[in-house]
């Protein structure tokens, strides 16, 4: 029986990592470390011009691992609620897989869909962008 358990444990492979707890509420607040990729109307599909955005961002957040990301697809109401925020979230989605394919852990990126009209900001985000906000590390 024993055998049997410590062969079942070999198999099962390393333990997977816990996912990091942190929040991305407020960090749309943030003004330092923040970087703007830019998308087609209607497009989910990264361009070149997004490109060093996404790599300034993963080497700033690869030089000090103990900070986060948040990337924050941009919706509005003008292509419908629906179809704004699911491309939102797709862009942000995206952006999310470029930063880990850098290097970054995906237990580091949170990416979510932000709607304008809720966040309560003055100035909005363009709907065709995504940010990325490097947080600050924690004391």
């Amino acid at each position: 029986m024993r055998l049997l358990a410590l062969a079942l444990l070999l198999l099962a492979g390393p333990a997977t990592a816990q996912p990091r707890s942190f929040s991305c509420v407020g960090a749309e607040a943030l003004e330092d470390d923040v970087f703007a990729v830019p998308f087609t109307r209607g497009s989910t599909t990264l361009r070149d011009a997004g490109r060093s955005a996404i790599a300034a961002a993963a080497q700033l957040a690869e030089s000090d691992r103990d900070r986060n990301i948040c990337v924050f697809g941009h919706a509005d109401r003008s292509a419908g609620a629906g179809t704004s925020t699911q491309i939102a979230a797709q862009r942000a989605r995206a952006v999310a897989q470029a930063l880990s394919q850098q290097g970054i852990e995906r237990d580091r990126i949170r990416a979510e869909a932000r709607v304008a009209a809720f966040s309560g900001r003055q100035s909005e985000p363009e709907a065709r962008a995504v940010t990325i906000v490097v947080l600050p590390t924690l004391p």
